[in-house]
Order: C-alpha cells, then structure tokens, then sequence
C-alpha cells in the first residue's frame, strides 16, 4: 500500500485530504507542522509528500529543502499543497525540487489524480 505523507496544520484539509487518500487506498501519515516534518526525515521515505507551505516552527520551503539534501528521500515525489498561489512561491517550490503544485482552496479529485499519476511514474 502506497504511503502518502500529509504535512498540513489545517485540521480541515487534513481530514480532507486523509479521507480521499484512505479512500483510493493510500496509507495516510500526517505532520502537523514544519518541525514534525523534519523529525519525519529520519524515518523510511513514504511514497509520496503533500507538503504546506505556510507551515509553524520550519516553512515548508525548509522542509522541502531538507527533504531533498536526504539521499534516501531524493526519489520522493513531494507535492505542494498551499494559499501561496503566487507565480514566484510555484516557481521558487518547483525550482527547489517540487514535483508539482496544487492552490488551495483545491479540487479534492484532481489532487488525488496528481497523486495517482505521481506515483504510477515512480513505479
């Protein structure tokens, strides 16, 4: 079973985001803030990231950072999930090692068909 990785702090979009995963059969681990997310690092890799940006104690562009300067999780596809829908915070997400980018408020289907086309890729 594919593992998913939710770095979220809004309780609503994690209840969301678990609910459609859990549903298309993913197992659904969750961070609820930036340190967290760090401390997760010395754990296997999951499958898959979905990754805030606007994150308390570490932002989420830190955490991508340090996600990737990780061998083990170098592969992971990690999966923005964020308000911060300005051209420059996608771009500067994406030119840190971001495999894609979803503005919220999202469309739940098409986050879980980015997620399924991610990780159908890594196969």
């Amino acid at each position: 079973m594919p593992v998913v990785l939710l770095i979220e702090d809004d309780v609503d979009v994690v209840f969301l985001v678990r609910f459609m995963l859990e549903r298309e059969g993913y197992e659904v681990k969750v961070a609820g803030d930036g340190r967290a997310a760090a401390e997760r690092l010395a754990e296997p890799p999951p499958s898959l990231m979905l990754l805030d940006i606007m994150l308390p104690f570490i932002d989420g562009f830190q955490v991508l950072a340090q996600t990737r300067a990780r061998p083990a999780w170098a592969d992971v596809p990690i999966v923005m999930l964020s308000a911060k829908a300005h051209e420059r915070d996608i771009v500067r997400a994406l030119d840190a090692g971001a495999n894609d980018y979803i503005a919220k408020p999202f469309r739940p289907e098409e986050l879980v068909a980015r997620v399924r086309r991610l990780l159908e890729k890594k196969r």
